[in-house]
């Protein structure tokens, strides 16, 4: 049995052994190459930069400083919050620099002007300007200048409220003096202090190539030029008011100087500060001789009647305005005011009213003025 088992497991690999020959023939040759070496490709880092130095942050460009330029009048001191910070150049022009931003107060000043105040926002950077107009210290009421033009003093009228019209307790007033009204005179102004003389009044005449009115019998040839001018109408009056510089006064601004203050129907006893019919001896006398009111003015009753620039209306005070009133706007005579030197008492009171045509010249007491200016230099 074994020996059977031997024989058959001889017969199998010589079986075996002569197919693996045939397989062998019939395949053909293959070639062997060999795999290259598989070489791992390193990509080379790129060198690393050096880290970068911190940049310190850039500051903010530092704006420029503010500055305040001042226009104003020459050697004028300028303060900041009332602290000093310089004075005008000689031309009017100071540049302050660099003032604390903020709102400030700003004060020009410069003896015999008014100061000049204002509010002023600083911010940096920013120029602000300033045109400081100083104006000329208002005087005090009855400050005196002479008037270049014309030779003859003017006397300061502050500006003020007073009551128009009839006197308190004055039993003398006529229909046209009603009603009492409050009126307020908003500007100063400079009034002829006396009422205009005849040598003012012959300067004009020259100086315009006019002539002389006709003299009246108390001065002939118009020897005495010290008395006040009569027989000058109303456009005669204006003429030589606007040759002075000036205006003829309103009848508001008249009547608001003549009582200076004083509420009664004569700003003094009528001999003490008048001529009239009873002390005048029927005629002017020289400017200047009786008493003045309060403010300094002389004249403002009796001796001449005075032109005002206002028309004439009798019921204009029911309906006149409170401000500066400048009369009706038309009409067919002009007012008078103060009273002649031939006036009853009655008609030489502050607040009576007279009237006549702006061309005629005489009405049998012959017309006088006096000027006012805004400004004298």
């Amino acid at each position: 049995m074994a020996t059977k088992l031997r024989r058959a497991l001889i017969f199998v690999l010589f079986v075996l052994g002569g197919a693996l020959c045939a397989y062998a023939q019939l395949r053909p040759e293959v070639t062997v190459k060999p795999k290259k070496a598989l070489v791992a490709k390193v990509t080379p880092k790129p060198a690393e930069k050096p880290a970068a130095k911190p940049v310190p942050p850039q500051k903010a460009a530092e704006p420029e400083p503010a500055q305040i330029i001042i226009e104003t009048s020459p050697n004028a001191e300028v303060y900041l919050d009332d602290q000093f910070v310089g004075r005008a150049s000689p031309q009017g022009r100071l540049v302050v620099v660099n003032p604390a931003p903020g709102e400030r107060r700003l004060r020009v000043a410069l003896a015999g002007k008014q100061d000049y105040e204002t509010k002023v926002t600083v911010v940096a950077g920013q120029e602000t300007r300033i045109e400081a107009t100083l104006e000329d210290l208002a005087p005090t009421a009855g400050a005196v200048k002479e008037n270049p033009k014309d030779g003859l003093k003017y006397v300061w009228i502050p500006p003020g409220t007073f009551q128009m019209g009839c006197s308190p307790g004055d039993s003398e007033c006529k229909d046209d003096e009603k009603p009492a009204h409050r009126v307020t005179i908003t500007k100063g102004f400079w009034l002829g202090q006396t009422e205009v003389t005849v040598g003012a009044y012959r300067r004009f005449a020259a100086a315009a190539g006019r002539g002389m009115p006709e003299a009246p019998d108390f001065n002939r040839g118009w020897d005495n030029e010290q008395m006040p001018i009569v027989e000058v109408s109303w456009e005669d009056a204006q003429a030589f008011c606007r040759w002075a510089g000036g205006r003829l006064p309103t009848e508001a601004e008249w009547e608001y100087a003549a009582r200076a203050g004083n509420t009664e129907a004569r700003y003094g006893p009528l001999d003490e500060v008048a001529w009239y019919n009873k002390n005048s001896g029927r005629r002017t006398h020289e400017v200047g001789q009786k008493r003045p009111n309060a403010w300094g003015l002389y004249d403002m009753l009796g001796n001449v009647w005075e032109w005002v620039s206002d028309w004439y209306d009798e019921n204009h005070y029911a309906g006149s305005p409170e401000r500066d009133p400048q009369g009706p706007a038309g009409g067919r005579f002009r007012d008078l005011r103060g009273g002649p030197w031939d006036g009853s008492p009655r008609v030489v009171r502050v607040s009576f009213r007279y009237r006549n045509y702006p061309n005629l010249w005489d009405y049998g007491y012959g017309f006088g003025l006096r000027c006012v200016r805004e400004v004298i230099p």
